[in-house]
């Protein structure tokens, strides 16, 4: 398969049959409720000194302070670890509090961190901002070249992973990355936020941590913004003793019951994500105003074979002659807007994401292309986003 070739046939079905159940699945709640209630409380009280006690010392389960556990976000967490077939998991309040709490809790100072290139933005600027004045160091390295990965390996305390990348979707191949990381004691780490646990589940290929901006597709409205890592139990307690009640990035009762109801729809919902996505890229592919398409479909990686099916979330870069400004404004159902994964189409021009945080800039600092353009396609008709592509088009000659 080349570069640009299309392939239509991964489905996920065997992930997406998983996921159902599990989701839409319930076993009794409290009062034979049909969703998990909201325990919209601060703290929990105890019956006695004992009770206090013993919970303390660890000898009785109960929670105690939702800073720290929640039944609501307890639901949520169990649901998570489940699907990506981890022991446990912890959720946050944005997916940048799961990222600093997981890697802080893993990296001290002195210490080096290799990361991918192409990373999400905001963890760049954490990695460029904050982990200097850690004296942290952190090493980029194209994450599809295993030899180049290889060669950056030794000494680090950590790997950090996305497979697809931020913007531009290069692809990494797990299950070899992830040996040569556990062959020195390294903890290995993938932001999964993309394919989800229903299109792609890194545990299964060794990676140790797997790390969710649950604003996207786990939650899918557009209405949460949250943050999950699921992991073994012992690594996921060494986040909650290190970094996580410290820096205190919890998540809300109620964020966490909103994400309940929104992974009861992730296996219907992605399906028609990823449908009108190939569709939308291949007809991009073929547009003679568009140069290259950057969707995981189209790579012949060995990362691709980790992946079930693809998100609705790609990018494609123009020809000179389009007028990127005039494009954007032209489009009627793509509406101008970061973030991705909820019910919407939104579009997300290079040109001025190149704009933002001068010096800090992941874009910028990996060459991105001021002619790339994201589209997170939502679950519009697909007809009407092609024709509202094409009016754009027309609109955007220079």
């Amino acid at each position: 398969m080349n570069e640009h070739s299309f392939d239509p046939g991964i489905s996920g079905s065997d992930y997406l049959a998983e996921a159902a159940t599990l989701l839409a699945h319930d076993d009794p709640f409290p009062g034979n409720a049909v969703v998990p209630p909201i325990y919209q409380t601060s703290l929990f009280t105890f019956a006695s000194y004992a009770e206090m006690a013993d919970t303390f010392a660890g000898r009785r389960k109960q929670p105690i302070y939702s800073r720290g556990d929640n039944p609501t976000v307890m639901e949520f967490e169990a649901r998570v670890a489940a699907l990506e077939g981890a022991e446990a998991a912890r959720g946050f309040s944005s997916g940048m509090a799961a990222i600093s709490s997981t890697v802080l809790a893993f990296v001290g100072a002195g210490e080096r961190i290799v990361a991918v290139r192409n990373c999400y933005g905001d963890a760049y600027r954490l990695f460029e901002r904050l982990f200097p004045r850690l004296n942290i160091k952190v090493d980029y390295v194209d994450g599809s070249d295993p030899d180049a990965v290889a060669a950056a390996l030794p000494g680090a305390k950590l790997l950090y992973l996305e497979s697809p990348t931020s913007m531009m979707f290069e692809l990494q191949d797990l299950a070899h990355l992830t040996r040569l990381a556990k062959e020195q004691g390294i903890v290995t780490t993938i932001d999964n936020s993309w394919a989800t646990p229903v299109f792609q589940k890194p545990i299964r290929h060794g990676v140790d941590l797997v790390l969710h901006s649950a604003s996207k597709y786990l939650g899918g409205h557009s209405d949460t913004v949250a943050g999950v890592v699921a992991g073994s139990a012992a690594h996921i307690k060494h986040i909650n003793d290190q970094t996580y009640s410290q820096l205190g990035g919890k998540l809300s009762p109620f964020e966490g019951w909103l994400l309940l109801r929104g992974l009861r729809t992730l296996p219907l919902r992605l399906p028609h994500h990823m449908k009108s996505g190939l569709t939308i890229a291949e007809r991009l592919k073929a547009h003679d105003k568009v140069e290259r398409v950057n969707h995981p479909a189209y790579s012949n990686h060995p990362g691709k074979k980790t992946l079930a099916g693809y998100a609705g979330l790609f990018s494609f870069e123009v020809t000179e002659d389009v007028d990127i400004p005039a494009f954007v404004d032209a489009l009627k159902f793509f509406r101008i807007g970061v973030s991705w994964g909820g019910h919407e189409s939104l579009v997300v021009p290079a040109k001025a994401s190149l704009e933002q945080t001068p010096g800090l800039n992941s874009m910028a600092r990996f060459g991105v292309s001021p002619r790339t353009i994201r589209f997170s396609v939502g679950l519009e008709s697909v007809e009407d986003l092609w024709a509202d592509i094409a009016q754009a088009f027309d609109k955007a000659k220079k």
